[in-house]
């Protein structure tokens, strides 16, 4: 089977959880068919990342995707005008139209379209518009019910114009979402719990299109898990930090949690990895020797060695929290919130402590940080049910019911 590949980031290296899941999928669906994938990229994507690609892609052709702060004002303000949600508004160019038009404009060039996430629906559909003398099938691979991302953000933020602001953007992406997977040959899930929140929003008597549902998968056969170090200080948040629910909870975290962690752990280490960190976390009242916050690293290894707790304290999101699925595969003894484990399935107390309040959240962490023992054994479950239920080289035969 022929299929076009669509992503809105380019799916290597893997370090962010929508990059996981097209990476993945695409070495799945590649082993078996031949695969073009159409990518947008930014200024900080590579050759060698776009040239790995190509090892296993018939054919990869990139986009660039140009962001600011002007623009995005600009398509704020048109979002507004068209009733359309800004992230669909924001991230339809001419460029991309241009280069899946040329691509599908040869007859029957394509058997299939695949738009992974959301925001590359529209170029799915403009695909199979102007397909000439052919009608590829249509695959939306739902990461997230993606309304709920603004939803609970606004649910939680008390500036009254960003909560309007955000409250409007997913009210439009509800009514976006549903029409736009109606469109579609095929829907596919990460979790059931995205589905059945779409669903909920339907009106009576209709329905959203479910075609399965498949998580997100790492590669546990592929890494070793990590030898950590004995008593290790650091409690360790790992994540892009550009994305807004990553940002929100690791400052709901050092405000609201890290300090009641150091009143009775004074040695430890919060450590922030993740690209574009909030500059709010270094006007915090942590002491310098207390927190570290690295940006972007290739390799989190030496820090996830000296980590006695891994956090996941999201309070808002949707789809499965991949940091989660590495979590485990690196062998980390980790505490989340209810949201930040939402979609996976999880064993607390087994695989993973589960805490929402910052009072449980740091009492968790610290029993972490002094119980050897629980840390070690969480760590351990966690990596056997990892390589049970989520390596894609078992779970993403799944697909093969998608693309015979």
């Amino acid at each position: 089977m022929r299929i076009l590949f669509l992503t809105q980031v380019l799916p290597y290296p893997l370090d962010a959880g929508p990059k996981v899941r097209a990476y993945y999928v695409l070495r799945h669906l590649a082993s078996r068919h031949s695969v073009t994938l159409v990518s947008f990229v930014r200024p900080t994507d590579t050759r060698a990342a776009v040239e790995h690609l190509r090892s296993f892609c018939h054919e990869v052709h990139t986009v660039t995707m140009t962001r600011s702060a002007l623009r995005n004002g600009w398509f704020f303000a048109k979002s507004l005008a068209t009733g359309q949600p800004f992230i669909i508004e924001r991230d339809w160019t001419t460029g991309m139209a241009r280069q899946v038009r040329q691509l599908v404009g040869a007859d029957g060039r394509f058997d299939a379209i695949h738009a992974d996430q959301l925001w590359m629906a529209p170029y799915a559909l403009w695909a199979q518009q102007v397909a000439n003398g052919a009608s590829p099938s249509l695959t939306l691979d739902q990461h997230n019910a993606v309304f709920m991302i603004p939803q609970r953000m606004a649910d939680n933020e008390r500036h009254m114009l960003k909560r309007a602001a955000l409250t409007l953007e997913a009210r439009k992406l509800r009514d976006y979402e549903i029409e736009t997977c109606r469109r579609f040959d095929r829907v596919i899930w990460v979790t059931r719990e995205d589905y059945d929140a779409l669903q909920d929003q339907t009106p009576t008597n209709s329905s959203v299109p479910n075609s399965g549902v498949i998580p997100i998968c790492g590669d546990p056969e592929g890494v070793a898990p990590v030898i950590r170090t004995p008593g290790g200080r650091r409690v360790t948040f790992v994540g892009g930090l550009h994305y807004p629910p990553n940002a929100q909870g690791i400052l709901w975290f050092a405000k609201q949690v890290f300090p009641q962690v150091l009143a009775q752990q004074p040695d430890t280490v919060l450590t922030v990895i993740g690209k574009q960190p909030p500059p709010e976390l270094a006007d915090l009242p942590i002491p310098p020797s207390n927190l570290e916050v690295t940006g972007y690293v290739d390799d989190p290894q030496p820090y996830l060695a000296e980590t006695g707790a891994f956090v996941v304290p999201l309070l808002a999101g949707g789809g499965m929290r991949v940091k989660i699925v590495e979590g485990w595969t690196w062998g980390m003894p980790m505490v989340s919130t209810t949201v930040g484990a939402e979609g996976i399935r999880v064993r607390p107390g087994e695989n993973l402590l589960v805490a929402d309040t910052p009072e449980a959240f740091a009492e968790a962490t610290v029993c972490l940080l002094r119980n050897q023992a629980m840390a070690d054994q969480l760590a351990q479950h966690g990596r056997a049910w990892v390589l049970e239920h989520y390596n894609w080289r078992t779970t993403y035969r799944q697909w093969d019911a998608i693309y015979p």
